[in-house]
């Protein structure tokens, strides 16, 4: 067993855990988009989103979440590989890295307008009159 294998599944967990942490307290992008995902959430329960909604935006906020993290593994592994020296190769994958996170959050914002978007209307309407 290598230094940097789990030896049973609770470490593995608790590993996973730091790793989340880690993200949270470091990667200012990652902690705004979790602000902003239970922010969601909460609306979703507030508006009395339907079940298959309240799914919809779960996997949206996930996949937003999961990209972001991609998207730091890759820029933290390139700079480890290369000790931080620029390279138009590095340069190119972190690009396309943050792409793939705008991708997602492109999509998830049209989404959001999608099932928000009526109940932002009664809101507006209830404030009109």
């Amino acid at each position: 067993m290598t230094k940097f294998k789990s030896s049973n599944i609770y470490e593995s967990i608790a590993n996973a855990i730091h790793g989340l942490n880690l993200a949270l307290f470091s990667q200012r992008n990652f902690a705004c988009e979790v602000v902003i995902s239970v922010i969601t959430f909460v609306l979703t329960l507030v508006f009395h989103f339907s079940i298959t909604d309240i799914c919809i935006t779960v996997v949206m906020i996930a996949l937003v979440l999961i990209c972001e993290l991609i998207n730091s593994v890759v820029e933290f592994t390139l700079d480890a590989v290369y000790k931080n020296n620029y390279s138009k190769l590095v340069e190119m994958a972190k690009d396309m890295s943050a792409g793939m996170v705008l991708l997602s959050v492109i999509f998830s914002v049209i989404i959001g307008i999608l099932l928000f978007g009526k109940y932002i209307l009664i809101f507006i309407q209830s404030i009109k009159t």
